[in-house]
């Protein structure tokens, strides 16, 4: 089970990454929480569109997930990671957490964070 949650996260980045809506939409569990540097919210569907549009346009190309930790049950998963990113121009390097839910057979992200990471020389 945990192959399939990372494949389902990463099948979740790709489909941000085209901006393909519908695949987002169909993985994604309304209400959702989200939280971020811009703080804490339940988004509803319609929301979560608007959204979603406001990124239109912007081009972003998944460099690396790594660190995965994945911890699952019968009908819930949670994934941690570190991923990098080139976000319209900008490198960025997040921890990222998500929330999967099994309903009616079917997996949905009923949660996500990012918290961007320090830049640090290694």
């Amino acid at each position: 089970m945990k192959t399939e949650i990372s494949k389902l996260e990463r099948k979740y980045w790709d489909a941000m990454n085209k901006q393909d809506y519908e695949t987002v939409k169909d993985l994604t569990k309304f209400p959702c929480l989200v939280a971020g540097k811009r703080g804490v919210m339940s988004v509803d569907e319609p929301a979560y569109k608007k959204m979603f549009e406001q990124g239109a346009g912007k081009k972003m190309r998944i460099k690396n997930i790594a660190d995965e930790q994945i911890e699952t049950a019968e009908d819930y998963a949670l994934i941690a990671y570190v991923i990098e990113l080139d976000y319209d121009g900008e490198a960025m390097k997040c921890a990222c957490t998500s929330t999967w839910v099994k309903e009616e057979g079917s997996w949905r992200c009923a949660m996500h964070t990012e918290t961007d990471l320090e830049k640090r020389e290694y």
